[in-house]
């Protein structure tokens, strides 16, 4: 079960509920996807809204690897989401309102 306190959310990917949480290595690496400078960069980044869908594969592929899944972007990318794009953005949504705070989402 996933704790919230620990930036921790659940979400069905792939026809399973998997844990998705932003470890500092996670944030790291979504630092560099984004050529972020820093975490203050990353999060404005974040806050825009404006998003890719590789932006939301990275993100999500980010938070799954953080809890210790080792599913690549590539592969997230791939996988169904029940619930489609909308899913998926709530997803994101959810991740990051649980790393910087619900204020950011």
């Amino acid at each position: 079960m996933a704790n919230r306190h620990r930036g921790e959310i659940e979400a069905e990917i792939g026809g399973k509920t998997r844990t998705l949480v932003l470890t500092l290595g996670a944030l790291a690496e979504l630092e560099d996807a984004f050529g972020a400078e820093d975490l203050l960069a990353l999060s404005e980044r974040l806050a825009t809204g404006r998003l890719k869908a590789r932006d939301l594969a990275r993100i999500i592929g980010a938070g799954l690897r953080g809890a210790g899944d080792t599913l690549s972007d590539e592969e997230v990318g791939a996988m169904t989401i029940s619930g489609g794009l909308q899913a998926s953005v709530r997803i994101a949504a959810d991740l990051i309102a649980a790393t910087f705070g619900e204020a950011d989402a």
